[in-house]
């Protein structure tokens, strides 16, 4: 269905794609994996047209193509899902679906027509996707299924998903795989990007592994396992278990008191109460949109409660802003990189500095920023926490998601907060990142800091927890110990059942 021959692609000094070759056959369902910035969604932006290849050639079909843009990809039947959403938030399912496909003529747009065309396809595949619905009113998983729609709206036989479960819940990647192999059933071929092995196994036909920028093997799926993949991605063995001592917790360092914060629909965090001593980790575990990304977002100053009280070493800070809790030692890595973590245009020694810039050493006692501070503090980022590529002038929006991501841990780890509010921190990252990231959490734990965390993902965070909390419908339903629970039990108290 298509095969790139001898891609290669550079941005300045960086190379990004060295000779890559891939081979991906019709009908099957074809796994790209590889660490941050291996180079793995830069080569299927080149199959997109979404970038244009320094040399190479394409080939679909066993002919050889041009592809300058993402509109000549689509006449040719390749579709692509992006890993961080294109949807304007305001508009209708079948608005977005048909931008830029617009049916009907200039002067009258045919959206009935659009909505049956749509409504046939969902329901083809099982969908559940309401044409009318406003995207701003579904879940991450059904945004995921609208970007799924756009591409099958036009026609796409080849469809490039890059970390299409980044976002969504167990169960939500549960049912996405069903939709893609009824797809695959029904002749399409499909690549994903991911750093989830787990999922290349159970989902996958082949493997490519990239690693710096170039192919390094392709295997059957069949014919591998987690541990080799790992080895073949990172060049080393590869922890796949998180090892940690017992915890030994100190005082208190936070207490939420009867916390009620609004959401955009109405009440988000009802009435919650809990503790963080120093020394020991306590997970959030729940289904995404339950309210962990206001509770930690009013912990970490961003939005103001509506009521209750939020103590920090003993001292009420409940009206406190995130300025002034970063001062008094609380840091906070966001769920979303993108809209809370990162200025994209800004280079990564400017987003290296936000927070403190304010602050000795990094403002001077000019009252001006030192730039020696500035590039001290982002060469220890970079070289401590992996970035790649290790450019400070690069702007943030250059890196792969994962890259962005260590860039943020590591600003909010050098303030070496005594209460670390982390969500989602391996989201998009590479298997050797997490291993890295899962370690660096512990050992601040180890350290005698405070950290409250909320992960999607079960498994990370029934290993990381000392104590786990179960969030449903904005309510703390249970409280256990994740070394005594098992996954189906905590999934049964987050759905309810």
């Amino acid at each position: 269905m298509l095969e790139l021959r001898n891609i290669t692609k550079t941005f300045g000094s960086v190379i990004a794609n060295n000779d890559v070759s891939i081979i991906v056959h019709t009908g099957t369902i074809h796994a790209i994996v590889g660490e941050n910035g291996a180079g793995k969604s830069t080569v299927m932006r080149i199959a997109y047209g979404f970038y244009n290849a320094d040399s190479g050639q394409i080939l679909i079909d066993g002919k050889p193509v041009q592809i300058r843009n993402p509109h000549d990809a689509i006449a040719l039947g390749v579709g692509m899902v992006h890993q961080h959403f294109m949807l304007v938030d305001t508009m209708t399912v079948a608005e977005n679906i048909i931008l830029g496909a617009e049916t009907g003529s200039a002067a009258s747009l045919d959206i009935d027509k659009a909505n049956r065309r749509i409504k046939e396809l969902s329901d083809e595949l099982n969908l559940n996707i309401d044409p009318k619905a406003f995207i701003e009113d579904l879940s991450v998983g059904q945004q995921q299924r609208v970007e799924l729609l756009k591409a099958l709206y036009r026609n796409a036989d080849l469809l490039i998903l890059d970390e299409p479960t980044a976002v969504l819940t167990p169960q939500e990647v549960n049912d996405f795989f069903a939709i893609l192999r009824r797809m695959k059933e029904q002749g399409k071929t499909i690549i994903i990007i991911t750093h989830k092995l787990e999922e290349v196994l159970a989902i996958s036909d082949e493997v490519t592994v990239m690693r710096d920028g170039r192919s390094v093997g392709n295997v059957r799926t069949a014919d591998t396992n987690a541990k080799d993949l790992a080895r073949m991605i990172v060049g080393r063995d590869v922890l796949l278990r998180v090892e940690k001592t017992d915890a030994e917790p100190g005082g208190l360092v936070l207490e939420v008191r009867d916390l009620v914060v609004q959401g955009r629909h109405g009440v988000a965090v009802d009435k919650v109460s809990f503790t963080v001593a120093a020394g020991e980790i306590v997970g959030i575990a729940g289904i995404e949109g339950n309210g962990q990304t206001e509770l930690i977002e009013a912990l970490a100053g961003l939005l103001k409660p509506r009521s209750g009280q939020i103590e920090f070493e003993g001292r009420d800070v409940t009206d406190l802003g995130a300025r002034r809790l970063k001062e008094l030692g609380v840091a906070h890595i966001p769920e979303d990189r993108h809209k809370r973590g990162l200025l994209l245009n800004f280079d990564l020694a400017e987003n290296s500095i936000l927070g403190v810039h304010y602050r000795p050493p990094i403002a001077a006692a000019s009252g001006f920023i030192s730039s020696a501070a500035v590039q001290k503090r982002v060469g220890e980022i970079i070289s401590d926490f992996d970035v790649r590529p290790p450019v400070a002038e690069l702007p943030a929006k250059a890196l792969s998601g994962g890259n962005q991501q260590k860039l943020i841990i590591g600003r909010e780890f050098e303030l070496d907060p005594k209460l670390l509010l982390v969500s989602q921190p391996t989201r998009g990252v590479d298997i050797g990142a997490i291993e890295f990231i899962h370690k660096a959490i512990i050992d601040l734990r180890d350290k005698g800091r405070a950290i409250l965390l909320v992960s999607a993902e079960l498994e990370e965070v029934t290993a990381l927890a000392d104590r786990l909390l179960i969030i449903r419908d904005g309510k703390i339903v249970g409280e256990v110990d994740p070394k005594t629970t098992s996954v189906e039990e905590i999934g049964l108290m987050m759905t309810g059942g």
